[in-house]
């Protein structure tokens, strides 16, 4: 026997869950937990029971649930149970769970009414139960027996509290109905934690044992002491039922028959008993149901929306269909093209926000990175004035020279001229290198086709390759017209005679202005470390100086230092640090920042320090070249020049300065000319005019039009999920058609609990309040008015309760809507009386 009214719901629910399992998600319904709380031998675990419609909880006198019991019920075509401290066991036989939790309670609390909070997790299997979780808790009890702590109340109390305060838990308070209803135990927890009273239902349970001649119609009907959600009258099985044997579906026909001949409750017998609780509590479930179907329907239709212009695309897709593959092929290579282009020449969709690539990448290799590898590469000094004073007595020969020989010039000049071909065609490098990684990301909207992504990379890498020689060739051509030769006679040449004129000196800074080069934030790492910690700043970089601010409102200046006599070099990365570092230092050994001889600033990667090197370049801050000077060592001969050959050796380094200059400025303009119109611009006319042609001639179409099996995976999955979808918008629509919602019933005044639950308890020599077995003086035909209750004594710790005499309201027959409580007459509230103490 199972419970009907859950079986109802089952198909409801399978429905709903089965349309997100074609999703291949899960239905997140968390249906909500129900808990039965109430005092010793109440009847909650018998009203438990009769949800799974099994036998299985321990039975007896006193505290019998010592332990929390978590029943969670799972829909399934086999019935058994299984435990979570027994895992891998299987029980059919519902009595050996009855004794294993027995067991399982002994063995943590032992055999002396001893209690625990440590929960006990049972799951039960079954075809007639819907996904819910059942608790039954420990009955509550003031008076410590046997091995019970002191604190006995409230442990148990504690315990109950950490269930129900859960939003998600519908609470059961049982109140048998031959105790005092207005100082039960389980109602005055369940105002505590639900002060609405939107998740407590009363459960009177016992009816069947008050004294001949009482009833608690007044309490069943919700006068006497109301609650918003009313009672529930249920007749439990007794030990000797129990004892016998009769099952629960016996029970629930003798419990019918109970309420429909009992005169005081025949009238509202079709809202009495278990099938009826069931039945609330169902409505309660399609109620949570009801409540999570917006947020289900709006995630289902975001997703819909999100598909359905790739499943159009899809819609119509005749795999073996020629024009549809040649047609394919054609937008393919024309969105590989278009895309090439938008990643060279700039693109306002699609943007890389997280790295430099394409044409912008190759933009700082033109104007970054090759500037810089000119000046990494820049001659040595010391070295450069001694191979000037070589070549000036080498061609001087035997003889010893009155005049300044121009073809050391030339000399030294052709052999500056020639160390530009390494950075020249390191830079080449580094923009095939770039446009191979172009054409890769440019191939990523191919990967559906597997061979033409590979055929397109191919044959556009190849091109590359082809061109790479070809500009290569171009670029020595360039260095090499340079090298042919030298013209003294440019306008921007200094001269012989302006070169003996000249002051001496390494580098000559252009004035450029105090423009602002550069902007963006740097750590300071050594001045940190002393302070205890790098700190970030915001740098910028002019003309003439480097200053750094807090941030970068540039409001709060830290510090500016002057660019003069300064120059940069690499400092080697730590491996503790993720950063990567350069310093600034004074030529002339003088601080650069307070007490430091060198401002070590971090970047997060090389390729930020070598744009900073590359910048601080344009400022006039050169790497430093400096160089140990035992590189002598070894060498029979010590250098020394008389004053002639030095003056000389001064002249030659000044026309060498000025003419170099002249050919790096031509060349720093002429090389990514080069580059770009022999390797860029040929690059896209290539992939525009003939990659098509070269594709076709590769291979046959329908090879290179071969679908890959994740491509062809992922259609029909796209179908399949399209239409499940719109099949489980659907099945939500029939859902919310299928089902009533029943709105919570209006606020009742139960402010008699939380009085009850103030009020001092009642003295054992003070006349006894009446409970629900006293006489409530109504003739037990259930016909006609009723006299006033009896009021109750001064310290009974509750105010009387008025009652008129009236024609009762009307009941909803059974073909009403179930779940809410009748509606009382509203009639004026007066304020209770006061009580007289003694």
């Amino acid at each position: 026997m199972g419970n009907r009214e859950m079986e109802e719901l089952i198909p409801l629910v399978n429905r709903l869950q089965d349309a997100f399992s074609a999703l291949g998600q899960s239905c997140l319904l968390e249906l909500p937990q129900i808990a039965v709380v109430g005092g010793q031998s109440a009847g909650k675990s018998s009203v438990l029971e009769n949800f799974v419609g099994r036998d299985f909880l321990p039975r007896g006198s006193g505290i019998v649930t010592r332990r929390p019991l978590v029943l969670q019920l799972v829909t399934s075509k086999a019935e058994y149970a299984e435990f979570l401290h027994c895992k891998g066991k299987k029980f059919t036989d519902f009595d050996e769970v009855r004794h294993e939790i027995e067991a399982e309670t002994d063995r943590v609390t032992g055999m002396n009414k001893g209690i625990s909070s440590i929960p006990i997790n049972l799951r039960v299997y079954s075809p007639h139960v819907l996904n819910l979780t059942l608790i039954d808790l420990p009955g509550i009890t003031k008076v410590p027996v046997g091995d019970q702590p002191p604190d006995i109340e409230y442990q148990i109390r504690e315990m109950i509290m950490q269930f129900i305060t859960r939003e998600n838990c519908l609470i059961l308070a049982v109140t048998p109905a031959n105790t005092d209803l207005a100082n039960s135990d389980a109602l005055k927890l369940a105002k505590e934690v639900d002060p609405q009273g939107l998740r407590t239902i009363g459960v009177i349970t016992k009816l069947d044992l008050m004294d001949e001649g009482t009833d608690a119609r007044d309490v069943l009907e919700n006068k006497l002491l109301p609650l918003r959600r009313g009672y529930v009258g249920v007749v439990n099985r007794s030990q000797k039922d129990i004892d016998g044997k009769k099952d629960i579906k016996a029970a629930m026909l003798a419990e019918r028959k109970f309420f429909l001949s009992h005169p005081a409750y025949r009238h509202i017998a079709d809202r009495m008993g278990t099938p009826h609780l069931q039945k609330v509590l169902n409505q309660q479930l399609t109620n949570h149901i009801r409540d999570t179907l917006p947020n289900f329907r709006n995630k289902l239709q975001g997703q819909l929306l999100s598909i359905e212009h790739e499943v159009e695309a899809y819609k119509n897709f005749k795999p073996e269909d020629p024009t549809r593959k040649t047609k394919a092929l054609l937008q393919m290579v024309q969105q590989f093209a278009v895309d090439f282009e938008k990643r060279i020449e700039g693109s306002g969709d699609q943007v890389d926000t997280l790295e430099l690539s394409g044409g912008a990448k190759i933009n700082r290799i033109f104007h970054e990175r090759f500037p810089f590898e000119i000046v990494k590469m820049e001659f040595n000094e010391k070295e450069l004035r001694r191979e000037i004073s070589y070549a000036i007595k080498n061609i001087h020969g035997i003889r010893t020279g009155l005049f300044t020989p121009d073809m050391a010039f030339e000399a030294i000049v052709k052999k500056q001229i020639v160390k530009l071909k390494g950075p020249s065609l390191k830079s080449v490098d580094l923009v095939i290198q770039e446009l191979i990684n172009t054409v890769k990301k440019c191939t990523k909207k191919l990967a559906n086709f597997p061979r033409l992504c590979e055929e397109t990379e191919r044959i556009v890498a190849n091109h590359i390759r082809e061109r790479e020689g070809k500009t290569k060739d171009q670029v020595l051509l360039l260095i090499d017209i340079q090298v042919s030769y030298i013209n003294t006679n440019h306008e921007d040449f200094i001269g012989f005679a302006n070169a003996q004129q000249r002051s001496s000196q390494v580098h000559k800074k252009t004035t450029i202005g105090n423009q602002v080069i550069r902007k963006g934030w740097l750590t300071i790492s050594n001045i940190g470390i002393m302070k205890g910690g790098s700190k970030g700043y915001w740098f910028v970089l002019t003309a003439e100086s480097l200053s750094w601010y807090k941030d970068d409102e540039e409001k709060e200046k830290k510090y500016m230092l002057p660019l003069d006599n300064l120059k940069v070099r690499d400092v080697e990365k730590s491996f503790m640090s993720s950063k990567h570092i350069f310093a600034l230092f004074n030529t002339e050994q003088r601080n650069v920042y307070k007490d430091y001889r060198f401002l070590e600033l971090a970047c997060d990667s090389q390729e930020d320090v070598d744009s900073w090197k590359a910048s601080l370049l344009r400022a006039g801050v050169y790497p430093d070249k400096s160089v140990a000077e035992n590189d002598e060592n070894g060498q029979a001969e010590n250098f020394s020049m008389d004053p002639q050959l030095e003056r000389q050796v001064e002249t030659i380094r000044n026309l060498v300065d000025s003419y170099m200059s002249i050919i790096n400025k031509c060349i720093r303009d002429l090389i990514p000319k080069t580059i770009m119109h022999l390797m860029i611009n040929n690059v896209k006319d290539f992939i525009n005019s003939e990659l098509l042609a070269q594709l076709y001639s590769s291979e046959d179409q329908n090879t290179l039009m071969e679908e890959s099996a994740e491509q062809a995976q992922r259609r029909d999955e796209m179908l399949r999920m399209y239409q499940a979808l719109k099949e489980a918008l659907g099945i939500i629509g029939d859902i919310s058609t299928a089902t009533v919602s029943t709105p919570a019933p209006p606020p009742v005044d139960d402010s008699w609990i939380q009085h009850s639950r103030r009020s001092p308890p009642p003295s054992p020599t003070t006349q006894r309040r009446p409970t629900l077995s006293a006489p409530l003086s109504r003739p037990t035909s259930g016909r006609g008015p009723a006299p006033a209750i009896p009021s109750p004594g001064p310290h009974s710790g509750a105010p009387p309760v008025p009652f008129r005499p009236g024609p009762l309201p009307p009941f909803p027959s059974s073909s009403d809507s179930f779940g809410a409580p009748p509606q009382v007459p509203s009639r004026p509230t007066r304020a209770p009386p006061s009580v007289p103490r003694s």
